[in-house]
């Protein structure tokens, strides 16, 4: 069913052409250095979370239109079915959790070249238990006066777990998908505190990921999360908003760590589409990164001013359908953890600043050592393989385009970007820090996986 966005854009199509016809121009299409779009209009994937919402702004503040694209906008059941409906062509691109095109491209799960050349966000997930494991935890944390210090490590679910393995029973969490950023999460949070998460092993069709685990993790889609929770199948999760803020306000769970204290500032959302559609449309490609350029840039504009609105947009069903209030709770730069424990969260959701937008290589690689580190990639690879991957997938070239034209034409100053003559899609080690404090050099993948005391190194496979 078409959204009233799309159906307003599709009737603007036809005022729009005849203008076009006319001879006259709209916001910059016309005598732009990129060529007009091969493909005008255009379907376009989510999943209902607060971090689609580049997509939302760029279609109701006509930056879409801008680039002369109609788009409509479709909310996919799961990840797998949005993924399998980029690569049929059904939809001409998606919003992806930012490990689906590498992992599609390698091969994992479902094999197909998927590329990016927009990074939607950077961090807005959290951890949230239940009401009964936050209770359990509490004996075991350090406090400020009568408030718990934050970040919490995961070595305070341990006795947690052991009371659950003298029950007899196994200790459940729930992620949104395997190869999504927030698997990743938390089995890095979980390894820091001496918790392991459990190995993959697709080479022994074994890709539940529980070889060895202290823990059984699986796979819930993300507005599942609180009532799968609330019904005691899972003790808890890692989610992106607003399902964290949603378990709180309705009394059901506790968010005990955002992903902005796991490991900051890397890529965590993508718009994805297929090599092959990027290859038949490039200047449809171009423009679409142009317009969701714009959007990120709004998004974080004057402090974050215009985020009231922007959950104000979202809010509504036809694109993420939560509570207003529960979705500004995370976007206007506060989290809120036990009921009433309020703080200051200003870079929870980043969608242009700290070079958010940016595709950069090692923000690719990371996610490759991931998947390593866990036996998704079940044999050792050379640094050179990470390298190669990630320039396959993540596609910085295409981005500069976009972003030179919209400096070109006024929409976003010079200094906003990186410097692009300098630029080589390698964040420093300095511009992303882990709780456990371990530093990462995108150029040096398995010397990073070497520092790890949980998780597969060297020749190992699980």
């Amino acid at each position: 069913m078409r959204t009233r966005p799309a159906i307003l854009a599709s009737a603007f199509k036809h005022v729009c052409a005849i203008a076009l016809g006319a001879g006259l121009a709209f916001s910059g299409a016309v005598n732009a250095e990129v060529g007009w779009p091969e493909k005008e209009d255009l379907t376009f994937g989510f999943i209902k979370l607060t971090d689609m919402v580049p997509l939302a702004i760029a279609l109701e503040r006509g930056y879409f239109m801008d680039e002369g694209l109609f788009v409509e906008l479709e909310a996919q059941a799961n990840w797998r079915v949005l993924l399998d409906r980029v690569i049929s062509g059904d939809l001409d691109g998606a919003h992806m959790l930012s490990g689906q095109p590498l992992a599609s491209t390698i091969g994992y799960g479902t094999q197909a070249h998927i590329i990016t050349a927009f990074t939607m966000d950077l961090n807005g997930n959290a951890c949230t238990v239940s009401n009964a494991v936050w209770e359990a935890m509490k004996p075991h944390l350090a406090m400020d006066g009568d408030k718990p210090r934050h970040p919490i490590g995961a070595e305070a679910l341990i006795p947690v777990i052991e009371a659950f393995n003298d029950d007899g029973e196994q200790f459940r969490l729930g992620m949104v998908f395997p190869v999504s950023t927030h698997n990743y999460e938390l089995r890095y949070w979980l390894a820091a505190g001496g918790i392991h998460p459990g190995y993959y092993a697709p080479q022994r069709g074994d890709t539940s990921g529980t070889q060895g685990a202290d823990v059984q993790i699986s796979v819930t889609p993300p507005p599942q999360m609180p009532a799968t929770l609330e019904a005691g199948t899972i003790n808890g999760y890692c989610v992106g908003e607003p399902w964290n803020q949603q378990a709180v306000f309705r009394g059901i769970g506790t968010p005990v760590i955002t992903d902005y204290d796991i490991r900051n500032n890397i890529s965590e959302k993508v718009f994805g589409v297929s090599n092959e559609w990027a290859e038949r449309y490039p200047n449809t490609h171009i423009r679409v990164v142009k317009a969701l350029i714009r959007a990120g840039y709004w998004l974080d504009a004057n402090d974050n001013a215009n985020r009231e609105e922007a959950a104000r947009i979202i809010s509504e069903p036809h694109y993420v359908g939560a509570d207003y209030e529960v979705i500004a709770n995370s976007m206007t730069g506060v989290f809120e953890f036990e009921k009433g424990d309020v703080r200051a969260a200003p870079d929870f959701n980043v969608f242009f600043r700290y070079n958010a937008t940016y595709p950069y290589y090692s923000d690719a690689v990371w996610y490759l050592t991931q998947m390593r580190r866990w036996g998704q990639i079940p044999e050792a690879k050379p640094d050179d393989w990470y390298m190669e991957t990630a320039r396959k997938v993540f596609r910085p070239d295409i981005y500069q385009i976009a972003a030179r034209e919209l400096i070109r034409e006024g929409h976003i100053p010079a200094s906003a970007f990186p410097d692009f003559d300098t630029e080589d899609g390698f964040r420093s080690v300095e511009a992303t820090t882990f709780i456990d404090g371990i530093e990462f050099d995108g150029r040096a993948p398995n010397a990073y996986l070497e520092r790890f005391e949980i998780g597969l190194k060297g020749d190992e496979t699980p």
